[in-house]
């Protein structure tokens, strides 16, 4: 297991929801199926989603009674199910549009990098495919660790930009530049791309990012993994060069120092 701790398996009733070994093939397939059914089952997609964070975030501890914040968490898919297992779940979203046609009512539109909160006040801060979209990351997470108490976990995972899902909507064409991509995604759908290079999306790279993480005084790093890779999750990101294509989307775990 590459060192992280197996997931572990809830109780099951006739309307529980698949608990599945992670990493593993059937849980990388039915991530993937749920993903390509993006535009046509949002609901589907990020409910199951947030599930297998959850389930992530639980493996280093339960989340019940717990404050968890999530940071631009847009239509509240993870908070929700954060408070489904008792948590004290808060939505901090930057962009009101990303909110949904049923946004949390408890939802505050606040900016990620001044958060509306005081020092050390959550249990768990959480941050799923939010670090691409900012411009400074590092300004980001330490605001993720600053909100978050002594011994307290943070999760951040993103998607890099050499991942083949690096350029969102028009990737793989990335790869081969960004306005040449979202130019074809344009011609391709006759819409224009919602994401911008340089405005909305960012690159964002593997080895960088964790040698400044690594680097902080205020953090340590509990794990450092593909989020979705089935096999040999952990070891994926220690492979200079190849990680920045094959790691697809980076999850840290962090855990806060004590001061």
């Amino acid at each position: 297991m590459d060192g992280d701790p197996e997931i572990p398996r809830r109780a099951r009733t006739k309307s529980a929801p698949p608990v599945w070994k992670d990493p593993s093939f059937r849980r990388s397939v039915a991530l993937f199926r749920a993903f390509m059914r993006e535009q046509d089952d949002p609901e589907g997609c990020y409910s199951l989603l947030a599930r297998d964070a959850a389930d992530q975030v639980e493996a280093y501890g339960g989340v019940e009674g717990r404050t968890v914040v999530d940071v631009g968490g847009g239509g509240g898919y993870f908070t929700a199910e954060f408070r489904r297992r008792g948590a004290h779940a808060y939505l901090f979203e930057p962009d009101v549009r990303e909110l949904g046609a049923k946004p949390d009512g408890s939802a505050v539109v606040a900016d990620g990098y001044l958060l509306p909160l005081a020092d050390g006040v959550a249990d768990v801060t959480f941050s799923s495919n939010v670090l691409e979209h900012v411009a400074d990351p590092q300004t980001f997470l330490s605001e993720l660790v600053r909100v978050t108490r002594p011994d307290g976990l943070i999760y951040v995972s993103f998607t890099n930009w050499l991942s083949p899902w690096g350029g969102h909507e028009w990737a793989p064409w990335h790869y081969l530049g960004a306005e040449r991509a979202r130019a074809r995604y344009h011609r391709r759908t006759g819409k224009p791309a919602k994401h911008t290079l340089g405005e909305n999306l960012f690159a964002v790279h593997i080895g960088p990012t964790l040698r400044q993480v690594r680097a902080r005084d205020d953090v340590t790093v509990v794990s450092a993994r593909s989020r979705y890779w089935p096999i040999l999750a952990s070891a994926v990101t220690r492979a200079p060069g190849l990680r920045e294509f094959a790691t697809w989307n980076l999850l840290l775990i962090l855990r806060r120092c004590p001061p």
